[in-house]
């Protein structure tokens, strides 16, 4: 889960990473008031979960509360890569003489975390990996160590941070390394973390994701969730514990186990090009249960999405036997009544398949057609997802 920015300063600033007054403003009298109560210059930054704001004019610098009213009038509802703009941070200004780079993140590749830095923070910071790659520092954090003082000042030392500046900015590297144990984080990031020109080294700009799998140690998480924004759809599947990711296409997908629901995807999408340019609509991995109620659940979160004209199911069966499976499917269209109404098509394998496929012969249900091969399936989907758009 991505965090706004001003949720990010929050948190920084709950384990004592210095960072300014942020007040956040979803109109411009709010923001206005705002402006009044922290006086003097302050910046308006579009609330987005994307990057390049400045460069679409979502962040305003302003030195009066009439201006920050205007700023707020101009940026709320501003269409930033697709995100548009429903609330603004108002925050305090700041005297910079340098701008510098951290973050701290997972390696999945080296089963490790890893932390980048340099002295030449601000700009995006993809560009600087390409266009000046010596100039970011990446240093490998032990996830049983962490980043210890000593460990700050290694990463400061490589990055090549001034001897007067390094212990300043080490001892904030320490305490974002708090907020990514703390908060079971994938990524936290400072663009720009900057010295003053009073010598303060403050993260003036914060970018934090968490891990959702750890959420059932953070239950405060939940409050950091925009609702609002989140797919009807997702958000559905994700009340009933299922795996699911809204595709933009015509097949909706179930199966069994991440890899082949990943498999699928690639099938069905190489079917369609044979149907009009069909693509999947989703994932769904039900995972190693197909009960009536996980099959129910997941059939009703795909057939409501609009954009699905037919659905595949593909199942290989394991520790859930393939007649689990298919008693699970007919309980489910049972379940779902009316509302499922849109074409099934079925490829059972593995662990008592024969089972399987007699128990769905002998519902026959006109909405299922069975197949005998993923390959099948997916060329059968298809061909009735091009057919019904």
């Amino acid at each position: 889960m991505d965090l706004f920015e001003y949720q990010a300063r929050d948190l920084f600033e709950s384990y004592g990473v210095p960072v300014l007054q942020g007040l956040v403003a979803d109109t411009p009298e709010e923001a206005k008031a705002a402006a009044e109560k922290l006086g003097g210059t302050v910046v308006v930054k579009a609330q987005v979960k994307t990057g390049g704001r400045g460069k679409a004019g979502g962040v305003k610098v302003v030195h009066n509360p009439d201006d920050a009213f205007t700023a707020a009038e101009q940026i709320l509802g501003l269409d930033i890569k697709g995100h548009v703009v429903k609330r603004v941070m108002i925050a305090a200004g700041a005297r910079i003489d340098k701008e510098y780079y951290f973050s701290l993140l997972l390696d999945r590749a080296n089963r490790s975390y890893l932390s980048m830095a340099s002295v030449e923070g601000g700009m995006e910071i993809e560009e600087l990996a390409v266009e000046r790659p010596e100039a970011l520092a990446r240093i490998e954090v032990n996830p049983l160590e962490g980043i210890t003082p000593a460990k700050a000042a290694e990463i400061a030392k490589a990055a090549g941070f001034a001897d007067d500046i390094a212990p300043k900015v080490a001892d904030v590297f320490v305490k974002l390394w708090d907020v990514y144990k703390g908060e079971d984080a994938t990524l936290v990031e400072v663009n720009p973390l900057v010295l003053t020109e009073d010598g303060d080294v403050i993260a003036l700009d914060g970018k934090v994701t968490l891990d959702e799998n750890a959420s059932f140690r953070h239950p405060k998480h939940e409050l950091l969730e925009d609702k609002a924004a989140a797919d009807p759809l997702e958000a559905k599947a994700k009340e009933n514990d299922l795996n699911y990711v809204k595709l933009d296409g015509q097949v909706g997908i179930i199966g069994n186990g991440a890899g082949l629901v990943m498999s699928t995807l690639d099938v069905v999408a190489y079917a369609g090009e044979n149907h009009g340019g069909v693509k999947p609509a989703n994932f769904l991995d039900i995972g190693g249960g197909a009960s009536a109620e996980v099959m129910a659940a997941g059939l009703d979160v795909i057939l409501n999405d609009p954009q699905v004209k037919a659905v595949f199911v593909n199942v290989f069966g394991g520790i859930t036997a393939c007649d689990a499976v298919a008693k699970g499917i007919v309980g489910a269209l049972a379940e779902l009544g009316h509302a499922a109404n849109k074409p099934l098509v079925v490829r059972l394998d593995g662990n008592k398949v024969e089972e399987g496929r007699a128990i769905l012969n002998e519902a026959n249900h006109p909405l299922v057609t069975l197949a005998a091969t993923m390959d099948e399936g997916a060329d059968k989907a298809a061909e009735l997802a091009h057919a019904a758009a």
